[in-house]
Formats: C-alpha cells, structure tokens, sequence
C-alpha cells in the first residue's frame, strides 16, 4: 500500500499555519503602530493646525491599505491553511474505509471544506439493480495524482472520500473476486439500513 500522507506532513503544514500567522500579527502590530502614533500625533497639535488634514489622510490610506491586505489574507491564505491543517487532523483520527474498486476516469478539480482536490472516479457494481454506479474519490491537490490506469483494480483506504492509501493490484481472477465480495457485502450492508429505516418509520 501506497501511503499518501505521513506525520510530516501535519508538522509542515503546522509550521506553514504559524507562519502565516506571524506574518498576519506583525502587519497587525505595525499598523496598530502607526495607528497609534498619528492619534498621538493629531492630538499634540495646535487647534485648527492645517497639518491635521494631512495626519487624518495618512491614517486613512494606512486603514485602507490594511483592510486591502487583510480581508483576502485572512479569507483565502489563513483559512485554506486551517482548512488543510483541520483536513489532515481527522485523518489521523477519523475511521477509515477500505474496498477493492475500478478506476473509471478523471474529473476537474474542486474544492472540498475549503482544500483543493482533484477527483477520481471508480465503479462501484449496484447488485440489487444489476448496474455499475460511481463513486467520487478525492485526492488531496498538493499531492501527485496517483498513476491510475483505466479499467485499473485498485485497493483504496479513504477517510470521509478522501484517499489516504492506494495499491493498484494485478487484473487477476482472486482480485476480481474479492472486489465482488467486497460489494456484495456493501450491498448487504446498504439494504440492512433500507430496512431498518422502514422499521423505523412504521
């Protein structure tokens, strides 16, 4: 199996969230600063000194150059960082799902709770219905898309969709046939729940 993700990558991307943050409150700190100091500055004036018109448009442009930083620092940078940080956090605690699947095809990116994926689609065989239905896999954007081949049979580990491992395994009779138990007991698992729901409703 082809692990994904490793507890590097949750310290780096930690260490890339302190950053940012850092980076945000030093900003802050400056121009709370200068803020601070043109107060200062206006009230040490004499009344109806001209020089105030001057101090009151520095602070102006100076809140408005913040704002301009803050609002798409804050909205995209800090947030996806968190995003990425809170993604990798339930990996390491979430359940886990595994199954035996073949690769169909690839989608365009999206974006899933605020991380960049790319999605990969595999068959997923409906017994009860006699067809094939899909199932949409993402994979994390910062990581290379793994060397999936059409028609493929490929072991995935996924938490919440979202693949953790992978194994591509050899198009043999055994594999097929482990593939099929496995959705034969999903199917069985699936219609435990229809019926449990209809007694439910009764």
């Amino acid at each position: 199996m082809i692990k994904l993700y490793s507890d590097q990558d949750l310290l780096d991307a930690h260490k890339q969230k302190r950053k940012l943050f850092l980076i945000f409150w030093l900003v802050t700190g400056f121009v709370a600063a200068g803020f601070i100091a043109c107060v200062v500055c206006y009230l040490l004036l004499p009344y109806h000194d001209e020089r105030g018109n001057i101090i009151v448009a520095v602070t102006s442009v100076l809140l408005a150059l913040y704002m301009f930083f803050a609002f798409p620092y804050c909205g995209i940078c800090l947030k996806r960082v968190r995003a990425y940080c809170k993604m990798l956090g339930f990996i390491s605690e979430g359940l886990k799902e595994s199954a035996v699947l073949p690769f169909e095809d690839i989608e365009d990116w999206t974006t899933r709770d605020n991380v960049d994926c790319n999605v990969a689609v595999f068959g997923v065989k409906n017994i009860k219905r006699d067809e094939v239905m899909h199932r949409h896999i993402y994979i994390d954007g910062e990581k290379d898309f793994p060397p999936f081949e059409l028609g493929d049979m490929v072991r995935i580990v996924t938490q919440g969709n979202l693949l953790i491992e992978y194994e591509i395994l050899p198009r043999t009779p055994k594999v097929l046939k482990e593939a099929e138990e496995a959705e034969a007991l999903a199917e069985a698992e699936e219609a435990a729940m229809e019926e449990l729901k209809q007694e439910n409703n009764l």
